[in-house]
């Protein structure tokens, strides 16, 4: 069956956008018409808009457009809604981080979850190791709610929730008097041309790039 599918990523600069891409290019070689978006104005009447890396809440008017509307967001929800919850985790120590997709609502990660998987972290990974794992996460699951739709059966969200902050520069600050294994999971989250990590000694702010020495 054909489907008019609609893929809005909102930010330029987002991740998520290679992956995104590459979901609608697997799209369309099965035969979907599909359309990829920065912005919600720019979304039509269709069967499913997947909502990637969005930062924006989309209004209810833009949501009837289509059938789904879908959010793909990994926490535990209603646990851990908000921004940046893989980086949280990670600074939490977790190696395993849920994911779920759900139905986009007005209010924030709010809707009913229609799927569920995890990502599976070895403790090693630097940041685009960990979204490059996000991304494959975020396109599966997508695939698999196209393909298997018509047989799935929402849940509402159950137990209390909590919410994540929005990162910022100063939460890539490094404190010089501990170790870099006591800071390992910080430097394993922050973004090296964005948010790269930093610390201050003797009245100088220095800056940090960490990559993997793949030459070992």
């Amino acid at each position: 069956m054909n489907l008019k599918i609609t893929i809005l990523v909102d930010t330029i600069d987002s991740w998520i956008h290679p992956w995104a891409k590459a979901l609608k290019d697997q799209f369309d070689a099965i035969g979907h018409s599909v359309s990829y978006v920065g912005s919600a104005n720019e979304i039509d009447n269709g069967d499913i808009a997947f909502l990637l890396g969005c930062i924006k809440l989309v209004s209810d008017d833009i949501l009837h457009k289509n059938k789904f509307n879908l959010v793909v967001h990994p926490s535990d929800l209603p646990k851990g809604k908000g921004f940046s919850p893989v980086a949280w985790q990670v600074l939490e120590g977790k190696k395993e981080i849920p994911v779920v997709m759900f139905d986009a609502v007005p209010e924030v990660d709010a809707g009913d979850v229609y799927l569920r998987d995890v990502i599976r972290l070895d403790g090693t990974e630097l940041n685009k190791e960990i979204k490059d794992k996000q991304g494959i996460c975020t396109l599966f699951m997508c695939m698999k709610f196209v393909e298997h739709y018509d047989g799935l059966v929402p849940e509402s969200q159950n137990g209390n929730e909590s919410f994540y902050k929005r990162r910022t520069k100063e939460d890539s600050r490094l404190d010089p008097e501990k170790t870099i294994a006591e800071q390992f999971d910080l430097l394993r989250v922050v973004d090296n041309d964005r948010y790269p990590a930093f610390f201050y000694l003797n009245g100088e702010r220095y800056i940090l790039h960490v990559f993997k020495d793949n030459l070992l």
